[in-house]
């Protein structure tokens, strides 16, 4: 239903065809859409970089007050392009007394002070307003936040770290390396009952794991789109990000016109469609005549299987789901197979939520599969969050909310918070259903650190009714006999003119910022030196590392504001004494720049010259080895935690995103890497001492040689390596972080 083809492909006469030997790949690329809206926002130049400017920012309350804090470090006066701040992330305030509602109100002053757009908490989810509000055909928009995907509306979405966003306040640029493109060729139309989020899991198992996009534009086009209504493309579009890939366009029709149109704005529209010969890197043909009803089990939107499969395999693939989960937190016990039955397997818990979920036509053909049912007294439950008020009050006025309510679902507001634990908890040992984004370890809140643990799989809302219909088993829609009723969606932005607050172009810069107790400054952070001595503070051998396992989300995410308190939570839920570790380091670094000699470095480094020099001009920092780290979500804590600890770099064989390895730069931790097949057997506690880093990382050395040090004092040869960074890259590391680096600028 969904296979990737590996060769140059040619975009001619409105189909594919395979590229010949000798094409100019660089020429057709700027045929293909993606290039079309790239190269129209980059700047000229000739270093090899695309330096591209972007025509909206987005943030969400978990990011915007760092970005904001860390811009006016910097220098900000004024918004220069529109920045909207959505309050859909910790809009619960039980959590942490009034730091919740102190950072909406930091945020509603900054739109005031700086001239932004600041929707407040439960209005909209920051990629409905996103859509409904910023997108345009042909645009480009930078958002913290990794689901920034706005392809199928014709506007490239990228999400990064919060420091990317500071660039752009700033009025420089987002640079990267000219990614590939992969034509996503969509032919046929999805069965009844078959959903964006079938289509979207069957596409992230095909490419997830073998890294086949990484980094790349996936670019859909083909017959097969004119069969997708925009919320179907938009659900669809917003998975994107967990294959790994950049970012994501469409070709735009009649449908994407109609889109603009009843939001409104219709100057928005243009037709997007590949150049006669536009050239793509590879190709994935998507036949959604064939795919079926999905589920993607416990940790990974990629552990996927059409839910006939596994049904039919229960015990195999859930007894698999439990060993993973032995291995990655032993003091819990997740048994999912207890859920098996003779009727199937039942689930306790059905979520239909955020930016890929909480869609209305997702939520009109729920309520018709649910239509006469209940989804009954038992353990089961069946949760609904609209998308946006503006979605919420269509579903009202059409009559859908009626008849979700009368089945017994709970319908509630805008709001992103069970895509990453901070609502609707399962129960200790529960098995949530989620038509939300990702299914990655601890998403569903659970503390497994305390012995709790729950687990989430991920389907397409219309499974989920009709689980829900059939008193929680686990039940295909497609499955199931039922009427759907079209009724068009009518958008009302009267709601948000009463409620948002719209000040770009009108900066108010003697408005004062509104700081709560909890919203505190970056600590003083210090510029590299001429040596780097590491100790390891965590060593995870997973093959992949996820961004939240390397600072959770969920309550945590309430002290996003406060860089000290919420570094105490890093890697807290995987490798629970990284936090005590660091701060060791720290101390004994905060010592060593006061001329005191500690111990401990005065041991490791008499084992690799002369102490007594070198600890003159050799940092001290904490570092983490992880195979492959950084999966997932575009916060910048996962980086900027580790350095507010006192870590100075990681080392991995390869980044799992690029705006992990981007947020790292930008938090001056050196992005070391090892050769594929280098052997790295060093524990906790073990050392890395890597000399002239300074010198290297000034003059674009790739390759480093360090030197390992055990605890026992063993001494051995190793070689690090530091690929691709830019002339930008390389000062920000220079000087210990991308503030600094304005810093230094303004001087």
């Amino acid at each position: 239903m969904i296979q990737y083809h590996a060769q140059g492909t040619l975009w001619k006469n409105g189909a594919p065809q395979p590229a010949p030997e000798g094409v100019d790949r660089q020429k057709g690329r700027d045929g293909t859409i993606a290039y079309q809206i790239m190269n129209a926002h980059r700047d000229e130049s000739d270093d090899g970089v695309m330096h591209i400017r972007f025509d909206a920012l987005v943030s969400h309350d978990i990011t915007y007050v760092g970005i904001i804090q860390t811009a006016r470090a910097s220098g900000l006066r004024e918004f220069p392009i529109p920045y909207a701040m959505t309050n859909c992330h910790n809009s619960l305030c039980a959590v942490g007394g009034t730091i919740n509602e102190d950072d909406h109100v930091f945020g509603l002053s900054a739109a005031k002070k700086y001239g932004g757009i600041y929707v407040p908490a439960n209005q909209s989810v920051i990629h409905s307003y996103a859509r409904e509000e910023l997108a345009t055909c042909g645009n480009m928009i930078l958002g913290s936040d990794s689901h920034t995907r706005y392809g199928a509306l014709g506007t490239m979405g990228v999400g990064e770290g919060g420091p990317e966003l500071v660039k752009q306040l700033l009025k420089n640029t987002y640079d990267v390396k000219p990614p590939e493109v992969v034509l996503c060729y969509v032919t046929g139309a999805p069965k009844k009952g078959v959903g964006p989020h079938d289509v979207a899991l069957a596409l992230v198992k095909a490419t997830f794991s073998d890294g086949l996009v990484k980094n790349k534009v996936l670019e859909f086009a083909g017959p097969g789109l004119k069969n997708l209504p925009y919320d179907f493309r938009s659900g669809v579009d917003v998975m994107t990000t967990e294959t790994t890939c950049l970012s994501s366009i469409w070709a735009t029709d009649e449908e994407i016109e109609r889109y603009y149109k009843i939001h409104g704005r219709p100057m928005a529209y243009e037709k997007l469609e590949p150049a006669e010969g536009a050239y793509y890197d590879a190709m994935i043909t998507i036949e959604l005549d064939k795919v079926e009803s999905m589920i993607a089990l416990p940790f990974h939107p990629s552990n996927a299987y059409t839910i006939h499969e596994f049904l039919e395999n229960a015990d195999e693939i859930l007894a698999k789901v439990e060993e993973e989960a032995k291995k990655k937190f032993p003091k819990a016990h997740l048994d999912l197979r207890s859920k098996i039955g003779p009727n199937g397997v039942l689930a306790d818990q059905g979520i239909v939520a955020g930016c890929s979920g909480g869609l209305f036509d997702n939520i009109v053909e729920a309520a018709d599969i649910l239509k006469g049912g209940s989804t009954g007294n038992g353990y089961f439950s069946f949760s609904v969050y609209p998308t946006s008020i503006p979605t919420s009050l269509a579903l009202t006025r059409t009559g859908k909310t009626e008849a979700l309510l009368e089945a017994g679902a709970v319908i509630k507001p805008s709001f992103c918070g069970p895509c990453f634990g901070a609502g609707d908890v399962p129960a200790n040992n529960g098995l949530s259903l989620r038509h939300t984004t990702r299914n990655f370890p601890n998403r569903e809140g659970s503390k497994p650190g305390e012995g709790q643990i729950s687990a989430v799989a991920l389907m397409d809302a219309r499974s989920i009714a009709a689980t829900a219909k059939n008193g929680g088993y686990i039940t295909a829609a497609t499955d199931i006999d039922y009427e759907t009723e079209h009724v068009p969606y009518v958008f009302d932005k009267t709601v948000y003119e009463k409620r948002c607050y719209y000040g770009f172009g009108n900066a108010h810069p003697e408005e004062e910022l509104i700081l709560g107790p909890n919203i505190t400054d970056w600590p003083k952070m210090y510029p590299l030196t001429e040596n780097l001595l590491l100790e390891l503070a965590a060593v995870i051998r997973d093959p992949v590392t996820t961004t939240d396992e390397l600072i959770p989300s969920g309550e945590t995410s309430s002290y996003r504001s406060n860089p000290l308190r919420l570094s105490e939570f890093a890697l807290s839920r995987r490798v629970p004494e990284y936090v005590g570790r660091s701060k060791a380091v720290a101390k004994d670094e905060a010592a060593r720049r006061e001329g005191q000699k500690p111990e401990k470095l005065v041991k490791v480094l008499s084992a690799v010259g002369n102490a007594e020099e070198l600890l003159k001009n050799t940092q001290f920092g904490s570092c983490v080895f992880a195979n492959k780290p950084g999966d997932g979500s575009a916060r910048e804590q996962a980086a900027s935690c580790q350095k507010v600890l006192g870590g100075f770099a990681n080392i991995c064989y390869e980044y799992a995103t690029k705006r992990y390895r981007s947020n790292c730069i930008n938090w001056g931790i050196v992005p070391f890497t090892l050769k594929e097949g280098d052997a790295f057997p060093y524990e906790d506690g073990d050392f890395v001492f890597v000399p002239g880093i300074r010198d290297a990382i000034r003059m674009g050395k790739e390759e480093i040689p360090a030197k390992a040090v055990r605890k026992d004092g063993t001494v051995e040869d190793v070689t690090l390596y530091v690929k691709g960074l830019t002339e930008d890259e390389k000062t920000i590391i220079l000087e210990g972080c991308l503030m600094n680096y304005y810093a230094a600028q303004n001087k």
